[in-house]
């Protein structure tokens, strides 16, 4: 039985790429509108920021930016 990943890539090479572009884009909306009514979980959402995270940086950067400039004559 082959494995998903090689499976992935046939269907790829095999079936996606003889498709015209705007065939291509049909199958991508299709897929997409499935995945977003299924609520499957795929997006990976470790690597987005907090409001916590934003704040802390717009904090930094604004006592980096004093730091900087400690003289409003000086900007």
């Amino acid at each position: 039985m082959p494995n998903s990943e090689s499976t992935i890539q046939e269907i790829y090479q095999n079936i996606f790429n003889t498709l015209s572009p705007s065939e291509r884009l049909r199958l991508a909306a299709l897929i997409l509108n499935d995945l977003t009514q299924s609520n499957v979980a795929v997006i990976d959402t470790d690597n987005t920021w907090t409001s916590q995270d934003v704040n802390e940086l717009t904090n930094f950067s604004l006592q980096y930016a004093a730091n900087l400039f400690p003289d409003p004559e000086e900007m």
